[in-house]
């Protein structure tokens, strides 16, 4: 049990900075650059997934072994949870607030597909990615 709670720690830690540098990236892209929904919610994704990788492997997971591999299967859990965490966000959200301006339901959109990223990408790294 203490060895699931300190890789969740560290994971949860790797992800507050991941989250900084991922919002930033994703709500400059969107609400400065009008780069629109997919693009700036994908180049978060991009950009803090590289930092994600190599913090994960050797400070939450401490993977050794082959980083090519490992890297092939990172990209495959990060595509996956991606694709699914805002494929789910944006029509849930523009369901729940119909009505509301564009720009707020899909900036609203984008946090909660954050949040559920978050939990499957941990689960995907876990049990997958650096088992």
């Amino acid at each position: 049990m203490k060895k699931i709670n300190s890789t969740f720690i560290k994971f949860a830690i790797v992800g507050v900075v991941n989250t900084i540098v991922g919002m930033s990236i994703m709500f400059i892209s969107y609400n400065v650059l009008h780069l629109g929904y997919w693009l700036s919610s994908f180049l978060n994704f991009s950009m803090a997934s590289i930092l994600s990788f190599f913090l994960n492997k050797n400070i939450t997971f401490q993977s050794k072994g082959n980083t090519g591999t490992k890297a092939i299967r990172f990209a495959l859990n990060i595509a996956i949870c991606y694709l699914v965490a805002y494929g789910m966000a944006k029509p849930f959200t523009m369901w729940l607030l119909k009505g509301q301006p564009v720009k707020i339901q899909e900036n609203i959109a984008m946090l909660i597909g954050l949040g559920i990223f978050s939990i499957l990408n941990y689960f995907g790294q876990k049990l997958i990615v650096f088992k």
